[in-house]
C-alpha cells in the first residue's frame, strides 16, 4: 500500500512538472452535446483542444479516473497550449491551413511544432477512439470482414498491433493505418510522432492509435505495459473506427 502511494504521489509530481504550460479548464471534463458523435470527433481535428466527450469515470476500470484527468489537463492541454505558441512564434496562420496539413509538412517546421503538434493531434484522435469498456468488445461484421482480408483473422490483427505496441521502445504510439496504396498496415512511432507527418517512417490515414507513454497508463498498471495493452482492447470504439475507414 505505502508503495502504491508513493508511485501515486511521484507521478502526480512528475506529470505536473512534465506538462509545461498546464492549463486548466473546469468546463472540459464535461460531456459534448449528444449531436456531435465520437466519429465526426475524430475527423478536422482543430488546433484547441476541445472537451473530453465523457467523463474522466467513464474507461474505468480500463483506464482510472485519476490517470485520465491527469492526461487530459495536464499532458494534453500542455501539448496543445504549447502547439498555440508555436504556431504564434512561427507565423502560421490557421485560417489557411489545417493541423493535418500541418503535419503532412512538419520538417519545415520547428521540433517544437513537431513535437506539440503531433502530441496535440494524438491525443485529440485518441480521446475519440474510445468508449465505455465492454469485455466482448469486438468490431462490428463490416469491420471484421475488412481486418479479416487484411491481416488473415481478427486475433492475428489485434495480436499483431499489440505486439507493435508492446515492442515501442520507450515512449510513442502504436497505429492501424490505411497506406497510400490503400492498404491496412500496422506499425508505431517514436515520441508523438504520427503517420501522417512526412518525417514518420510510418505513413498513411491514421485508423486506430494507442497511447503507451508512461503517463497514460502508470498509475494503474506501473511499469504493466503489456497488461495495460491487453486491457486497452475493452475500450476500443470500434464504430469511430470503421467510420475512419469509410472516410479514408
Amino acid at each position: 500500500m505505502a508503495e502504491n502511494f508513493t508511485h501515486r504521489r511521484t507521478f502526480l509530481k512528475t506529470s505536473a512538472i512534465a506538462a509545461t504550460g498546464w492549463m486548466v479548464f473546469p468546463s472540459l471534463s464535461c460531456s459534448v452535446s449528444a449531436k456531435t458523435s465520437a466519429a465526426g470527433r475524430a475527423e478536422d481535428i482543430p488546433f484547441e483542444q476541445r472537451p473530453l466527450p465523457y467523463s474522466y469515470q467513464h474507461l474505468e476500470p480500463t483506464i482510472d479516473a485519476l490517470t485520465m484527468e491527469i492526461h487530459y489537463t495536464r499532458h494534453a492541454a500542455g501539448y496543445a497550449k504549447n502547439l498555440a505558441d508555436a504556431l504564434k512564434d512561427e507565423g502560421v496562420n490557421t485560417q489557411s491551413v489545417s493541423l493535418k496539413e500541418l503535419l503532412t509538412q512538419i520538417s519545415k517546421y520547428s521540433s517544437k511544432m513537431r513535437n506539440n503538434g503531433g502530441g496535440h493531434y494524438n491525443h485529440e484522435f485518441f480521446w475519440a477512439s474510445l468508449k465505455k469498456p465492454s469485455d466482448n468488445n469486438l468490431p462490428p461484421a463490416e469491420l471484421n470482414d475488412v481486418l479479416q482480408k487484411h491481416f488473415g483473422s481478427f486475433d492475428n490483427f489485434r495480436n499483431q498491433f499489440s505486439e507493435a505496441a508492446r515492442n515501442r521502445f520507450g515512449s510513442g504510439w502504436a497505429w492501424l493505418v490505411k497506406t497510400p496504396d490503400g492498404k491496412l498496415k500496422i506499425g508505431s512511432t517514436p515520441n508523438q510522432d504520427n503517420p501522417l507527418m512526412d518525417v514518420s517512417e510510418l505513413k498513411g490515414t491514421p485508423l486506430l492509435g494507442l497511447d503507451v507513454w508512461e503517463h497514460a497508463y502508470y498509475l494503474k498498471y506501473q511499469n504493466r505495459r503489456n497488461d495495460y495493452i491487453t486491457a486497452w482492447w475493452t475500450v476500443v470504439n470500434w464504430d469511430v473506427v470503421l467510420e475512419r475507414l469509410k472516410k479514408s
